[in-house]
């Protein structure tokens, strides 16, 4: 790595120089001129992600508790940047940590190095310093092909990229914005519940240029954050039979009329601990062969027909 880099400062003044200062870009593009400089497109561990915080004089500490349920903060004290992250977390997590607290630095030296830049305020910088994170973590390019290769299985590309199903997930419905209907949601156990589960995390993707794409009128019928799981719904079925299920088509008009959508939902089992989650995957029913990867891997359970239901 080229000198020119050796703080977050000089990076700064890299994204200005090329692009004009840092009004417009996209998490997508800083994240690719992060990965181009620090990493020279390599595949990036841990190990290599310490090496680039040494190189820009950030120090590193891991703490075995953190305030509240944070899993990461960084501070600044005579000109020493240190970032904190928990003592005991995944290689994943501790490299979101870094790379989450990275951004939010540069994001704060954007606005000295980029006059007339005006910052994120808190709640906008947290959600991008979570995409970038994400960005330099599942480069855009590769992890598309990835997604299509596995048939847009979360468990698999979690393994793949030994990444959380919750990170690959949102993920998948950053990269496949503008390309594909498709509506993907997490369900995991609520606290202190053994049957109560609901809905973790979700992501959509729409394509505008396909009229049968847009379920958004349809009231409810998607699953949203915080939905329970349904007696009888697909993703019931996985948790409780331990096993994946599909439904072929999903009618959503009264009139039977529509297209309709299929759904996958696969279950990610412990040797310990059973069911402890479950990836649902929704797409338009023309779109349904793109998840044959996937199905020729689990083979689920078939089940013909739901109407307004999920």
């Amino acid at each position: 790595m080229n000198n020119d880099f050796s703080s977050l400062r000089m990076f700064c003044h890299h994204v200005v120089r090329k692009y004009g200062g840092f009004q417009g870009l996209s998490e997508e593009q800083i994240a690719r001129e992060f990965r181009a400089i620090y990493f020279n497109n390599l595949p990036l561990n841990l190990k290599r992600l310490k090496t680039v915080a040494a190189i820009c004089a950030i120090e590193l500490k891991g703490l075995a508790r953190m305030p509240g349920s944070m899993r990461g903060y960084h501070d600044v004290y005579d000109d020493r940047t240190t970032i904190y992250f928990k003592n005991g977390d995944s290689s994943s997590g501790i490299q979101n940590t870094i790379l989450h607290e990275m951004r939010e630095i540069i994001e704060t030296l954007a606005a000295d190095t980029n006059p007339g830049y005006t910052p994120l305020r808190t709640a906008a910088r947290h959600i991008a310093a979570n995409k970038f994170a994400s960005a330099v973590l599942l480069p855009e390019e590769t992890f598309r092909g990835k997604v299509y290769q596995t048939g847009l299985d979360v468990v698999t590309l979690s393994k793949i990229y030994s990444k959380s199903c919750s990170q690959v997930l949102l993920r998948m419905g950053e990269v496949l914005q503008g390309r594909l209907f498709f509506c993907a949601a997490l369900y995991e156990p609520e606290p202190d519940s053994e049957t109560a589960w609901k809905v973790s995390y979700r992501t959509v993707s729409y394509n505008e240029e396909d009229p049968y794409s847009n379920f958004r009128g349809v009231d409810g019928f998607l699953p949203r954050k915080g939905s329970p799981v349904l007696p009888g719904s697909l993703a019931n079925m996985a948790i409780q039979r331990k096993k994946a299920h599909m439904v072929r088509r999903i009618s959503v008009l009264d009139d039977m009329t529509d297209g309709g959508l299929t759904a996958i939902a696969r279950p990610l089992i412990d040797p310990d601990a059973g069911t402890v989650m479950v990836a649902e995957v929704i797409l338009l029913s023309h779109d349904g062969h793109v998840l044959g990867p996937q199905i020729d891997r689990v083979k689920p359970v078939m089940v013909e027909h739901f109407h307004r239901h999920i």
